[in-house]
């Protein structure tokens, strides 16, 4: 009898520990923002970079160093900020319909407001894969998350 109720406290602690370590690290999967902006949902990465203008001043833009973004191959992704000083700037390319893993580079900041990373898309096995780039940005005081939205394939509506 004392061996079950040893059993089921290590059981309902080994519980507990999972409870505490998955909200954790939740942050690092699901990142949370004190501000989300969003983009001019008619800009199309595939074809320019696109910007938003920060309600606390200052704007974001994100550009795709290789146009039609590729699969498999890598390629330069650019945030340039102007009218502040980010701490820290990431992109994180999530599968809107399908998760194909945490893809989040943070970028090197090469001054003059320009942020670079190298990114490689896992390719679909469906070909087409419609894809959110959130633009992650702390600013010291606040997070700002910019979720863009993007094809690898163009649709033809």
């Amino acid at each position: 009898m004392n061996k079950k109720i040893l059993i089921d406290v290590i059981g309902l602690e080994l519980i507990a520990l999972i409870v505490v370590v998955g909200y954790k690290l939740s942050p690092m999967l699901l990142p949370k923002a004190d501000v989300t902006v969003q983009p001019d949902p008619v800009c199309s990465l595939q074809r320019q970079a696109c910007s938003v203008a920060l309600p606390s001043g200052g704007t974001v833009s994100l550009a795709m160093g290789t146009r039609p973004v590729p699969l498999v191959k890598p390629f330069e992704v650019e945030v340039t900020t102007t009218g502040f000083s980010p701490t820290r700037v990431e992109v994180d390319f999530a599968g809107t319909e399908m998760n194909m893993g945490l893809n989040r580079p943070l970028l090197a900041d090469r001054g003059a407001g320009r942020h670079v990373a190298e990114v490689t898309l896992p390719v679909c096995i469906t070909g087409q894969m419609d894809w959110q780039a959130t633009v992650l940005i702390e600013t010291g005081s606040e997070r700002v998350a910019i979720p863009y939205r993007f094809s690898t394939v163009e649709h033809n509506h």
